[in-house]
């Protein structure tokens, strides 16, 4: 009969690579059998909000950008990483969705709040839904952001999916949830 389910013990960490961008933990673990790992490295990564912002007349809010780990130009919802001394996931949720798209929303609904990669990352994923979004400024990108503002009907956002044309998985996951969601 196998063994019940236990955490594993962290008997020490060290930060191995600390970069603003990126930071490497190297753990030192016990398992539940005893057996001691002294290498088991964990993305220490922030917290992420993303939304599915949907306007009046039913068009969803995306973006389109380059990104470089995939080497590809994709199509995704917006949303970024939740800012050091930010007060919560909501509120980076509001200055993402501002920021990338110049679009807003009085009230944002969490649907849903996961775990990104929970073998190697520390980080959650919060979904948002956004409805009656409206285009209240322009984008307000750093340096290093190309991104394109696209419209897709709600009624096209499943098919999307379905054909490949949306294929980053938090992007995909917020999107079937907002669809059911959404009765669509």
């Amino acid at each position: 009969m196998p063994n019940p389910l236990e955490p594993w013990k962290t008997l020490r960490s060290e930060l191995v690579f600390n970069h603003k961008w990126y930071q490497l933990r190297r753990d030192h673990v016990a398992l539940p059998g005893g057996q001691v790992l002294d290498d088991y490295f964990v993305s220490v990564r922030p917290d992420v909000a993303l939304v599915f912002p949907l306007t009046a007349d039913n068009q969803v809010v995306f973006v389109r950008q380059y990104k470089h780990a995939a080497g590809q130009i994709l199509l995704e919802l917006p949303g970024g990483v939740v800012d050091a001394g930010e007060t919560s996931k909501l509120a980076a949720a509001h200055r993402e969705l501002r920021e990338e798209t110049g679009y807003a929303a009085e009230q944002l609904e969490l649907l849903a709040e996961v775990f990104d990669n929970p073998t190697k990352d520390t980080n959650t994923i919060a979904y948002f839904l956004a409805r009656d979004v409206r285009r209240v400024a322009e984008q307000d990108l750093d340096e290093t952001e190309n991104i394109e503002v696209v419209l897709v009907p709600l009624a096209e956002v499943a098919g999307y999916i379905e054909r490949g044309e949306i294929r980053v998985a938090g992007s995909v996951a917020l999107c079937l949830l907002a669809l059911r969601r959404l009765g669509a």
